[in-house]
């Protein structure tokens, strides 16, 4: 039995605070038709490879999905279709329907759009609307389809586009006395075709996890603990990235969308395994997978909870690999808390000492 890094001194109430009852999450998918919303909504959560989304219709009206998310956190998503009959009818029959109560806006511009000017009307109208019923919604921007502009001038279109929005933002916040500082605003570069689209959910997802600092506390104390470079915490069905935990030694590592790419690998792995084997798209595929590359690192993705996968980067040895799999075996114990939180319930801390095969 060996002894690693105490974890931080808790109590149980401060525990019972952080991890609280289910949350619910309404969250608005909007932008103008044709954008890519059901798209993109499609490849996170119903595990859609790029290419088959081209079969997929227009949006009508408003397509409504309760998505679990972890065991305490529920998508309701609002996919709206964007045509200009529907995004009228949101702003002046179903304005209070639609706007209250909502937690995030995700506003998505497509940037092969013709007519900026008027998307970015449309984009104000919502914005009043919101601020109007839900003025601490936390609002992302997503410019999309940016694998349609050529490389070379990709961050000059998307900076420029970015500086719009705000621009008009700031210009609307202006006009009714809103304070921009106000305004939470976060913008991204998206497409389709590579991990953007993951890097761009995935912190969407990470700021509404409504326990996030006990699982970055216990993924640090079990990472310490098996003396690992790298931990990620991805949900099981959308393989998002939840948490993740890195050592000094792992923070050198120079892929910096290391997360949103192997999102993107796992995605595909798992697509692949439903096409072989006839299995649904959002069923459970595989328990654990295994690489060694020599001496350069180890690493395992195992079934972690419930809902979701832990990968675990380690350096090369065969017993350090062997107690780092048992370690995070006895582990899932204390991470429990992920799935079916009673209301008030605690989360087990990762206990400081765990048992390491030698």
């Amino acid at each position: 039995m060996a002894s690693f890094g105490e974890p931080p001194p808790e109590s149980g109430a401060d525990v019972r605070n952080e991890v609280k009852k289910p949350k619910k999450k309404k969250v608005l998918l909007m932008g103008k038709s044709g954008s890519g919303k059901s798209s993109m909504r499609s490849i996170i959560f119903s595990n859609y490879i790029a290419r088959d989304t081209r079969r997929l219709g227009a949006t009508i009206d408003i397509d409504l999905s309760h998505v679990k998310f972890l065991g305490n956190l529920t998508l309701n998503l609002w996919d709206c279709g964007g045509q200009e009959a529907f995004m009228e009818n949101y702003l002046a029959q179903q304005r209070v329907h639609v706007f209250s109560n909502v937690g995030v806006l995700i506003y998505v511009f497509d940037i092969e759009s013709r007519d900026v000017d008027r998307d970015l009307a449309t984009y104000v109208s919502i914005l009043s609307a919101l601020l109007q019923y839900s003025p601490a919604a936390k609002i992302y921007i997503l410019v999309h389809k940016m694998d349609l502009v050529v490389p070379t001038a990709r961050e000059t279109v998307y900076d420029d586009r970015v500086r719009l929005v705000r621009q008009k933002t700031a210009e609307y916040a202006n006009s009714v006395g809103v304070d921009m500082a106000a305004v939470d605003l976060v913008p991204f570069a998206t497409s389709i075709w590579d991990q953007s689209l993951y890097k761009a959910w995935a912190s969407i997802i990470h700021d509404l996890v409504p326990n996030l600092a006990v699982i970055e506390r216990n993924l640090a104390n079990l990472g310490v603990a098996i003396e690992a470079e790298e931990l990620i915490l991805f949900e099981r069905t959308s393989f998002l990235a939840v948490s993740s935990w890195t050592s000094p030694e792992g923070a050198r590592n120079p892929t910096e969308d290391r997360l949103e790419r192997m999102s993107n690998i796992m995605k595909h792995f798992k697509q692949s395994i439903s096409r072989f084997t006839g299995t649904p798209r959002n069923a459970e595929q595989f328990i654990r997978m295994e690489h060694k590359a020599g001496m350069r690192f180890s690493l395992f993705i195992l079934k972690f909870t419930t809902n979701t996968y832990l990968m675990v980067v380690l350096p090369p040895g065969e017993a350090r690999f062997n107690a780092a799999m048992l370690n995070c075996q006895i582990a899932i114990e204390h991470f429990k808390f992920l799935d079916t939180p009673a209301p008030g319930s605690a989360a087990a801390p990762v206990p400081a000492s765990l048992a390491q095969a030698a």
